[in-house]
């Protein structure tokens, strides 16, 4: 059964008119503090790269750079052996984010109402941490390291990566939207899961973990 979500954030400004179809509608509630609900023990959350571009370009220091939007179809996360299809998340009905299905716990998923990876402002990407058969998709974010790379492959063939800047676990009912999502500065990203200790019920994970990542390159086909 779905965890009610405690708290309801709305961001702060909608996305320009005239975006793809997909784009982020007028007035969404995203609701953080419940990304993940608990039920039945589930936890639901949702070799090296060469930095040097290929066919693309590199951020100048203390450039913001911003790509066309492009939905994200692949993640790669070298330091915890994460390689997962990514698919198109939107909200649940309790207004929280939603995440891929259970049958599909490896798969990572992409808030569609914001942006895409390496357009201007945070993406969001969502995965599981566990589930009854045992570790998911997102089960190690937390060992993740400042430094450690993550590549996004998009549908129109081009790739970014991003380095982590911080993770960082945040009780539910206290996560930091303003940092989490919006249309506005770099492009940046989010990986988020559950996580901290377990206490079941409505609330499940006591925490989440969030992967805060800023972009480092890009390539285009």
């Amino acid at each position: 059964m779905a965890a009610r979500p405690p708290t309801a954030v709305a961001p702060r400004r909608s996305r320009p008119a005239g975006r793809s179809p997909w784009s982020v509608p007028l007035a969404v509630v995203l609701v953080l503090a419940g990304v993940f609900a608990t039920g039945a023990g589930l936890g639901r959350s949702a070799g090296p790269f060469d930095l040097t571009p290929a066919g693309g370009d590199r951020p100048a220091r203390g450039e913001s750079v911003g790509l066309s939007a492009s939905r994200p179809v692949r993640l790669t996360v070298p330091a915890i052996e994460v390689a997962a299809p990514v698919a198109p998340v939107g909200q649940a009905r309790d207004g929280s984010i939603a995440v891929p299905p259970l049958e599909r716990h490896n798969e990572t998923g992409w808030y569609d109402r914001g942006p895409t990876p390496g357009e201007p402002g945070p993406a969001v990407i969502v995965g599981h941490v566990d589930t009854k058969s045992g570790p998911s998709v997102f089960y190690d974010l937390g060992k993740l390291k400042p430094g450690d790379l993550i590549e996004v492959a998009r549908a129109d063939r081009s790739t970014v990566v991003f380095k982590v800047d911080t993770v960082e676990h945040f009780p539910k009912d206290r996560l930091p939207a303003d940092r989490i999502y919006g249309h506005d500065g770099p492009p940046g990203l989010r990986l988020i899961t559950c996580g901290g200790q377990f206490i079941g019920g409505r609330t499940g994970y006591a925490d989440n973990v969030i992967a805060f990542a800023s972009l480092q390159s890009f390539r285009k086909p």
